[in-house]
């Protein structure tokens, strides 16, 4: 069984996200999402609240998909896991050079891992979570970037706009 893992903070998860893992379903037998906690960020949603949003997201529709948390060195889950890829997605020029930093510490600490890069769709190439936080905070319409299920959930923790 070929296992990929796709992390990430996933703060929220968003469409952009979402290709991305459906993509790596069609190329690997297993595909774990894994929200990473990161110490150096401030995250919107805790761990578990992402975990719910992605698996909430996903449903039934991805069999092959699930969703785990993790704090540490991404190459130790991955030898854990027993994966033989970490999937990155890719927006612009910039996310290459972090990413290819990374991929080379990853394999430098996991020989038996490669990185796939998949690059986003059109469509998604200026999305982040960052972006979506933004414009949510402002009381602006979120509902192109985030799957339907939870934009809702996310407009209503996010949205600080005082309507006058």
């Amino acid at each position: 069984m070929r296992i990929a893992v796709c992390p990430g903070s996933f703060d929220p998860v968003t469409k952009g996200h979402l290709d991305i893992v459906t993509r790596a379903s069609k190329l690997f037998d297993r595909v774990i999402v894994l929200v990473v906690i990161n110490a150096a960020k401030t995250p919107s949603f805790t761990p578990e609240e992402r975990v719910a949003m992605i698996r909430e997201v996903i449903g039934d529709d991805l069999p092959n998909v699930e969703v785990d948390t993790f704090s540490g060195l991404l190459a130790d889950y991955v030898r854990n896991v027993g994966a033989v890829a970490i999937v990155k997605g890719l927006r612009a020029v910039s996310d290459f050079e972090y990413e290819f930093q990374m991929a080379l510490a990853n394999k430098k600490l996991n020989p038996a891992a490669d990185t796939v890069f998949l690059t986003t769709a059109s469509q998604n190439m200026y999305l982040s979570s960052s972006l979506v936080k933004q414009i949510a905070q402002f009381g602006g319409d979120i509902s192109d970037f985030l799957p339907p299920q939870i934009v809702d959930k996310v407009a209503g923790r996010l949205c600080k706009k005082e309507i006058q």
